[in-house]
């Protein structure tokens, strides 16, 4: 095991370098001089290794034409979902896509048709509205629902419910979910999967955070769960949330059924959308290869970073909890103790606290009165938001 220690204590500079989290918050936020912690991006360097290898292959081969699917490329993913997740699949049974949002856009087109409704589960990562609303589907919200600790579960009642009256052709599963970081268990998603399969129901299950579980949880991968679910699901997965890649699109797609495999592929491939470029296929590899021990020491990082983030507000900010997830390093804080209106949220967040998070309301109305909280920065970063939310919450 590499014995090498990460500096994730470092703040970086990310002005003008066309990032989102920073260059856009004028138009997001309405000001410049916001502490900008929403999108889902680390404020970490990178993978070193994956680093080295993008320089290696740029220094050592000067050309950069078209590309095709390397056996190694697809063996370094199929290596580590195996040794990691327990999915097994062949690399028949997988191929390339351009991100998971643009996956869920391909797969939404090929899987339904106009007017055709589509579940979700609010709160929930919103483009997959977005999306739906977009292509012209309809949304059928399966709502989660609170539990007595305060955390979430699945309403499986209602989703059956969903499934018999509403005559879904697709589901989406956030596995695990954002915002609220939940590592669904088996049992969970195989009552899902019979479901699906009884009310012939799609499933896409978007596992782009599957790397990120932290202590003492374990991702299952929808595909490992039962025959019903190798028989409904569409999981599509990639390296870029769990090493700092997103810039890098290198998103894979796995699906077991070839009743639903073989004409999907066939649209992509007729269509070139299922080749990486050589940049996606070296940053891969490198993930896949060598990124095991910068991740583990990475997730410790961001366990303490949520850890200090629950206790501050415990112990700092009354009206404030942060929930605590299961998986990934954004925290879903629940805001609601404040007894403030969306707007005045708002304004409390953005105009007092000089913070810039996404807005729970995006996710859904169950979201209105939270905010989501990305943690994977320097401690000292995260550290002055927490301390210029107190001073903001003290002012009210």
């Amino acid at each position: 095991m590499d014995d090498k220690r990460y500096d994730f204590d470092q703040v970086i500079d990310r002005h003008g370098t066309g990032c989102v989290m920073v260059d856009r918050c004028k138009e997001m936020f309405g000001r410049e001089d916001v502490l900008p912690l929403w999108v889902a991006d680390m404020g970490f360097a990178a993978c070193p290794d994956i680093t080295r290898a993008l320089v290696e292959r740029v220094q050592n081969h000067p050309i950069y034409g078209y590309s095709v699917p390397l056996e190694d490329y697809w063996q370094s993913i199929i290596d580590w979902q195996r040794e990691r997740n327990g999915l097994e699949f062949t690399q028949e049974e997988a191929c390339f896509i351009g991100g998971i949002v643009n996956g869920f856009g391909l797969a939404l087109n090929h899987f339904t048709r106009p007017g055709d409704k589509v579940v979700i589960q609010e709160p929930v990562y919103h483009p997959f509205r977005m999306l739906i609303t977009g292509n012209n589907r309809m949304v059928v919200n399966n709502g989660l629902r609170r539990t007595a600790d305060g955390f979430y579960e699945m309403d499986l009642e209602d989703l059956e419910r969903v499934f018999k009256t509403e005559q879904p052709r697709m589901m989406v599963l956030c596995n695990p979910h954002n915002p609220i970081g939940i590592a669904w268990p088996a049992d969970v998603q195989r009552q899902v999967a019979m479901l699906a399969r009884k009310y012939e129901v799609v499933v896409f299950s978007d596992e782009i955070h599957g790397d990120l579980t932290l202590k003492g949880q374990h991702h299952t991968s929808f595909l490992t769960v039962s025959d019903d679910a190798r028989a409904v699901g569409v999981v599509m997965g990639a390296p870029s949330k769990t090493f700092n890649i997103a810039g890098i699109v290198s998103s894979w797609c796995v699906v077991k059924n070839p009743d639903l495999r073989k004409p999907f592929f066939h649209q992509l491939e007729a269509n070139e959308q299922c080749s990486p470029n050589f940049l996606s296929m070296t940053a891969t590899r490198a993930a896949y290869r060598h990124g095991g021990e910068w991740l583990a020491q990475c997730l410790d990082y961001i366990e303490d970073n949520i850890d200090m983030v629950v206790d501050y507000c415990r112990d700092h900010i009354p009206g404030i909890v942060a929930i605590k997830p299961q998986a990934s390093f954004l925290v879903w804080l629940d805001c609601t103790g404040l007894g403030l209106d969306h707007d005045a949220l708002s304004d409390l967040f953005v105009n007092k606290a000089r913070l810039g998070l996404n807005d729970g309301a995006m996710f859904g109305k169950s979201g209105s009165g939270f905010m989501r909280l990305n943690v994977a920065v320097p401690r000292s970063v995260l550290r002055q938001a927490m301390q210029q939310l107190a001073e903001a919450v003290k002012s009210l």
